[in-house]
């Protein structure tokens, strides 16, 4: 029997959530045209400060319950959308719609993160759908084509710029050579960055989304605390001057390549080639660079947060699970582990690597420099001297090194502090060579 109307309950009114029922009020007549029936709001789960909001105040009162049960009791829902984020009670709200019966919807990127697996397996059990293309990448179809348009394909390897916030800093920081302090206060004027952005800044929100996408593409259960993770604090003018002066542009890039049974995941900065497609995505954007084997190269870019775009793939969530609803087509959330592959540990990584350290500018410190990279086994591409401090009898020292283990590259620089001609290890960046990216 066709269905009349499709209900939906909402969990939360903060940014998203508000912008999710303003668009399932504003284009029910669209919407409803898409699905083939009127899509319904029919509750709405708030904290009592949520109904001081000024989009609570233009909606019918009797929408809103600040209790569990009485959200989870209204009659006539079919989809739960969760907008609260956090993995708590975010998760025990979603597998209780689950078990409910009910089709869950969510752009929570910690929770699809942390216990996503838990819930597709959950969700598949129940016969409902789960989809979350709005937690990675914010309105960029991502998830969708991972699921569908590349599934014949053997992805090799995903270079992902998955952070507004660091990627406008990082972009401040390189075009106007403003320093780091300087940069984030900017983009937490202008809102691009949280009053707390640790989350942001230390890389943690990159290594969620990786998370979400390494599970996919590889079909192996990655978790955040699987992947090497490092933020953008340490980055200075200096970094970004000699990264232009070699060639490269400076990016906090999410990286996952795949080794026949091992998979690199990892987020960090890096150089990247300044003509690579990548090293000119600036600002709020986000960009990802998949390579699969018979696809090659392709390239999703887009805004990667704010209300509007999010909200864009909320709502296209929400369509395509009414319309399968409507249609009376079972559910398609799936999810099969291929066994037999591992992490591989960040010491084992090979790449090449920038370092800059201060050192004592008298004859001979570059030999002992490079006696030090010699015994690990790490070969020097160029070894440059752009500045010495006559005053203090300081040179600066930048580095480039051919492919090099990470593991002795870590030696070498615990080696490299030890010396006494060198005053600091002031940096050091890995670099990679993203071919026509």
């Amino acid at each position: 029997m066709k269905k009349k109307s499709i209900g939906i309950g909402l969990l939360g009114l903060g940014v998203i959530a508000g912008q999710v029922a303003r668009v399932l009020t504003e284009k029910a007549d669209e919407l409803a045209e898409k699905v083939g029936c009127p899509l319904i709001l029919r509750k709405i789960k708030v904290l009592p400060q949520d109904l001081k909001r000024p989009q609570a105040k233009k909606m019918s009162a009797r929408l809103f319950t600040t209790d569990d049960d009485e959200f989870f009791r209204e009659p006539g829902i079919d989809i739960v959308v969760e907008a609260i984020g956090g993995e708590k009670p975010a998760f025990d709200y979603l597998k209780r719609a689950i078990n409910g019966g009910k089709h869950v919807i969510t752009s929570n990127k910690e929770l699809i993160a942390k216990r996503g697996i838990e819930l597709l397996a959950l969700a598949q059990k129940k016969g409902v759908g789960l989809q979350y293309e709005a937690s990675v990448g914010g309105g960029i179809p991502l998830i969708a084509p991972f699921k569908h348009d590349l599934v014949a394909n053997k992805i090799n390897a995903i270079y992902a710029i998955i952070n507004g916030t660091t990627n406008y800093i990082l972009s401040m920081m390189a075009k106007e050579g403003t320093d780091f302090a300087s940069a984030l206060k900017k983009a937490q004027k202008l809102g691009y960055a949280e009053p707390n952005p640790e989350n942001d800044i230390e890389g943690t929100d990159a290594n969620y989304k990786l998370a979400i996408l390494t599970s996919l593409a590889f079909q192996m259960r990655v978790r955040p605390q699987d992947i090497y993770c490092e933020g953008i604090t340490r980055l200075t003018g200096r970094d970004f001057r000699y990264a232009r002066e070699l060639g490269f542009a400076i990016k906090l890039l999410a990286i996952a390549k795949q080794n026949e049974d091992t998979i690199e995941a990892r987020v960090h900065p890096v150089f990247i080639p300044q003509d690579s497609f990548l090293a000119k995505i600036d600002g709020v954007y986000n960009a990802v660079h998949v390579e699969g084997d018979l696809v090659g190269k392709v390239m999703f870019v887009g805004e990667g947060a704010g209300a509007r775009p999010t909200s864009s793939a909320v709502v296209a969530d929400v369509v395509s699970s009414a319309r399968k609803i409507a249609l009376g087509v079972g559910s398609l959330s799936t999810w099969k582990e291929v066994p037999g592959k591992t992490i591989k540990p960040m010491a084992d990584i090979v790449t090449q690597y920038y370092i800059r350290l201060a050192a004592k500018d008298r004859p001979g410190v570059l030999a002992q420099i490079s006696a030090v990279f010699g015994r690990n086994k790490i070969s020097i591409s160029s070894a440059i001297q752009p500045e010495s401090d006559e005053k203090t009898k300081t040179a600066e020292i930048v580095i480039m090194t051919h492919p090099a283990g990470e593991k002795a590259m870590q030696k070498a620089i615990r080696q490299l502090g030890g010396l006494e001609v060198v005053k600091e290890v002031s940096n050091f960046i890995r670099v990679e060579d993203i071919e026509g990216g």
